[in-house]
């Protein structure tokens, strides 16, 4: 099979990673500090930040920020929304207009032709790994769906990883940011863009995830199980950027778009009937993952679920009667594309209503 790698930047995952900072920002950057959570003492910033998933008016009010300050240089400090508000801000700074001309599916889509200003992406949950991905997921209210600003020019110039950042993570945002970096893993490996580079780097991140996603729950003070969960989530970002996804994100687009669900929630509830829809239709990859588990996928994956006490669709609003409009929805994200069969609109209607 023919091997196309993206670029990846410099990466470094270590406890205190934060501390070398400095090493990776040039001593006379005009930065731009996107964030969420706590905000962060780092002076000589313009900062902006980012409140929930990223939305097209966001990217836009960062721009603003940053353009208004003469920002040459960005910062990604939170979970996988502030770092994708980063890398498209970088990526805009340098090449202009705003954020619905470059989207994918509902926007312009124009091809972003220069490399974004330099930024570092330093991620404080375990989950997108959007630190390493060459993509930005933006929703888009008005038109009820999410989709990507992707180019291997928006890669970081670097990605500081540091465990010990995640700490005092809450419970309900470790669990799902860590089933998303499990099931990134799991889709990657069976995605039809899959390689054996990727097939090496996925298999490893559901053996971490396995591992040490309850234990991270359970104890967020547990360091090594922290450093674990960063791995697969690191692993999951490079696995999906060269492999791509499947039809549970093809869900996780629409349905993120439309109702207020954490896209991890999505992406757990939805992984064990994906798995067992595309079993039936002949998928043999997942012994593999068998293998890797100990146990079978779709029921292990189904029991993380309800020992980390992940919602289903319905307590966020979605009904039966929602079912078609969002299998339509679904069809054209574009992680649907890499689903390793393709699956009839029965099939997917079947597994939505399974996950209600």
């Amino acid at each position: 099979m023919p091997l196309h790698l993206s670029t990846l930047p410099t990466i470094l995952l270590a406890r205190n990673a934060l501390a070398r900072l400095p090493e990776f920002t040039p001593p006379a950057a005009r930065t731009l500090l996107v964030y969420n959570g706590a905000q962060p003492d780092i002076p000589h910033a313009a900062v902006f930040r980012q409140r929930g998933e990223p939305t097209v008016n966001d990217i836009d009010a960062a721009l603003q920020v940053a353009r208004e300050s003469r920002c040459d240089f960005v910062i990604g400090l939170g979970g996988g929304s502030a770092i994708d508000a980063a890398k498209a801000a970088a990526g805009l700074l340098a090449n202009g207009g705003m954020a619905s001309d470059y989207m994918e599916v509902v926007g312009k889509g124009q091809k972003i032709t220069q490399a974004a200003v330099p930024w570092i992406a330093i991620p404080t949950t375990a989950g997108t790994g959007a630190e390493v991905t060459r993509n930005a997921v933006i929703g888009w209210p008005e038109k009820k769906f999410k989709a990507s600003i992707r180019s291997e020019l928006l890669t970081a110039k670097a990605a500081l990883i540091d465990p010990q950042l995640a700490v005092d993570v809450p419970h309900d945002v470790t669990a799902r940011s860590g089933m998303d970096a499990l099931c990134q893993c799991i889709e990657a490996y069976v995605s039809n863009g899959a390689s054996a580079f990727t097939d090496a780097i996925a298999i490893k991140g559901i053996e971490l995830a396995a591992r040490y996603l309850a234990r991270a729950c359970d104890d967020g003070h547990d360091l090594e199980a922290r450093e674990g969960m960063a791995t697969a989530a690191l692993l999951s970002g490079i696995a999906l950027t060269n492999a791509g996804l499947g039809a549970v994100h093809g869900f996780a687009a629409p349905l993120g778009a439309n109702f207020p669900i954490p896209h991890g929630v999505a992406c757990g509830v939805l992984l064990p009937h994906v798995i067992a829809a595309n079993r039936r239709r002949g998928v043999t990859k997942y012994d593999d993952i068998d293998r890797t588990l100990g146990a079978d996928a779709a029921e292990t994956c189904a029991g993380l679920v309800h020992q980390l006490n992940l919602p289903r669709l319905a307590s966020f609003g979605v009904r039966t009667q929602d079912v078609p409009a969002m299998v339509d929805l679904a069809k054209r994200a574009s992680s649907m594309r890499y689903n390793p069969v393709v699956l009839d609109d029965a099939t997917l209607a079947d597994v939505l209503t399974q996950s209600l």
